[in-house]
């Protein structure tokens, strides 16, 4: 599955109308005149629901426990047929997770771990299986890494993931180049033969110049969506429905998979999506590899969040400590509310910092300074669960086995 998406890649703009218009596909994210992106827009664009205040209580009422962060502040904002899993699970019936990461980088960003963080939360609330996709073989055709380089920054990638606290008796994880073949790849073939080169190019963009690996690509994506792929876990399961957490750029990935799903005795997976996590220069910057600065990594220690906070955070407060008294901050654009908008768990205190700060009595460093300590906490927290995670707890995960507690 493509990582965030932090910057322009090479596959043309397959959801452009026109070069003035807002590009949102799993290689590029460009809003409209460097702006930000309208997520009204892209619901109406790419035809899929927006996720009511219903839909949150639902979640609340059938899994007995208060809604993620995530979901109570519109961090998850986008669904298709999270209605019918809902159905399904009401009816005492199950349902299983899909999710993914294309592995193109030692180690992971905050943006990163949002869908991680998230999907964990769906895996411990409904109590259902989950796999998890390591698209290495994506990578090194994107990124032309080589094919060794891309599988060990796939068991890397792997280590940050399972730190992220799933559980292993639910739990698949796996990466294409190790385990693709056998009913997995039937599946492909039959989605591959209903994918013509034209409606592939419509909705990715492809172009010309653009290798056929990449071209092939998209059915590779589109099967974990299958329980019959996964004939270890799933045997005799095929009419199990499938629940893809994942940010909106993904979309057109699982637009293609539900247009083939019925075509092939196959039901359509159900999505639920996320905006995107802002760089720290703002929302009209980009998350880089190639800028360190951009991005708070896993990796990064309590002084390099810090300092980073501090020097990068765009800031929505006034030009000086008078005017920001009297005129306040401008939510809209600040970093570091909407960072804490992500990671603070106390609904009343995001609430008091919004409030205190916007009329200017809460000076931009106070806001910051708060920022940096919850990252410092979560970025710690990660750190020391990813120590536990030896070469041979991701072989455990990675291993094509039953699960002991797939459901219930």
């Amino acid at each position: 599955m493509a990582e965030e998406p932090t910057k322009a890649g090479s596959a043309g703009g397959g959801d452009r109308e026109g070069d003035d218009e807002q590009v949102v596909n799993p290689w590029e994210v460009t809003a409209k005149d460097g702006g930000k992106i309208d997520y009204d827009k892209l619901i109406e664009k790419f035809g899929c629901q927006r996720l009511d205040e219903s839909l949150v209580r639902r979640v609340e009422r059938l899994t007995g426990r208060p809604a993620h962060v995530f979901l109570r502040r519109g961090v998850f904002f986008a669904h298709r047929d999270f209605n019918e899993i809902l159905d399904v699970y009401e009816r005492g019936e199950k349902f299983f997770l899909y999710t993914g990461r294309g592995p193109s980088s030692e180690a992971l960003h905050m943006g990163h771990l949002v869908p991680f963080m998230f999907t964990k939360y769906l895996q411990d609330a409904f109590k259902v299986p989950l796999v998890i996709q390591l698209t290495d073989d994506e990578k090194c055709m994107w990124k032309n890494l080589t094919v060794e380089e891309s599988k060990r920054l796939a068991r890397e990638n792997a280590k940050d993931i399972i730190a992220c606290g799933f559980d292993i008796t639910r739990t698949f994880i796996f990466s294409d180049f190790s385990y693709v073949g056998g009913a997995f790849y039937e599946n492909m073939v039959k989605v591959a033969k209903c994918v013509t080169f034209n409606k592939v190019v419509g909705i990715f963009g492809f172009t010309n110049e653009d290798h056929i690996g990449k071209i092939s690509f998209p059915p590779v994506q589109a099967v974990p969506s299958f329980p019959s792929s996964f004939p270890h876990l799933f045997s005799g399961k095929d009419d199990l429905r499938c629940l893809i957490p994942c940010a909106i750029d993904q979309d057109p990935y699982f637009r293609m998979t539900r247009d083939v799903a019925p075509r092939i005795g196959y039901q359509k997976p159900a999505l639920i999506e996320s905006s995107f996590f802002p760089a720290l220069q703002g929302e009209t910057g980009k998350m880089s590899a190639s800028d360190p600065n951009s991005a708070i990594y896993v990796t990064d220690s309590s002084k390099d969040i810090k300092n980073k906070v501090n020097r990068y955070a765009f800031s929505g407060g006034q030009d000086s400590i008078e005017n920001h008294r009297k005129y306040g901050a401008n939510l809209e654009v600040d970093i570091p509310v909407k960072y804490l908008g992500f990671f603070l768990e106390d609904d009343a205190e995001l609430d008091h910092i919004k409030k205190e700060y916007g009329a200017g009595r809460m000076l931009t460093g106070e806001v910051k300074k708060r920022l940096v300590e919850v990252l410092s906490e979560l970025v710690e927290r990660h750190r020391k669960a990813r120590a536990l995670v030896t070469d041979e707890v991701v072989d455990a995960f990675m291993a094509v086995r039953p699960l002991p507690q797939m459901f219930g």
